[in-house]
């Protein structure tokens, strides 16, 4: 084996790794740990399907099932849940993230793009919900680990027939 395979071995393991984390914390519904996650910057965006089953391209200009283009919209968005002020969790939500990593990427900057499938089992009001789709994320080393500076959720479920809200994908 090559050093350069044995670098590539490694930050797959490193990445895929950390995807499981994320999937952990929003499993267990731990926000803040989850939050620290992402960098201040971080973009997050899940967009939504166009009349010609195409998805929307710019969150500026066309419509999106969730977007915050930095870590602050998520922060709000977890200050909304804790203190009951958030339709989408009023009831107590139970999920299950499955995350498989696809693809590995270093980028001229030294971040790291991925792109993993998912999906996501969820009980809420005595019924289980799954949803499903893939996420692209830009990477940024912090130490040993990553942070999450982009992630671009693509839900491909055609109906959804709960309010959707950032843990459910």
């Amino acid at each position: 084996m090559t050093i350069s395979n044995m670098r590539t071995d490694a930050q797959w393991i490193s990445v895929s790794r950390f995807l499981g984390r994320e999937a952990a914390l929003l499993d267990s519904r731990d926000w803040d740990a989850w939050l620290d996650l992402y960098t201040e910057d971080a973009e997050y965006w899940v967009p939504a399907w166009d009349d010609d089953g195409q998805p929307t391209a710019n969150p500026q200009r066309e419509i999106s099932l969730i977007y915050y283009p930095n870590r602050g919209g998520l922060e709000d968005r977890v200050f909304r849940i804790r203190t009951g002020r958030s339709a989408s969790a009023n009831q107590a939500t139970r999920t299950c993230h499955s995350v498989q990593l696809l693809q590995v990427e270093e980028t001229a900057n030294g971040r790291v793009r991925a792109r993993a499938n998912w999906n996501v089992h969820s009980f809420q009001e005595g019924r289980t919900i799954l949803y499903y789709g893939w996420s692209d994320y830009e990477l940024t080393p912090d130490g040993d680990g990553w942070r999450i500076s982009k992630r671009k959720s693509l839900v491909l479920n055609d109906i959804a027939d709960t309010m959707l809200d950032f843990y459910m994908i």
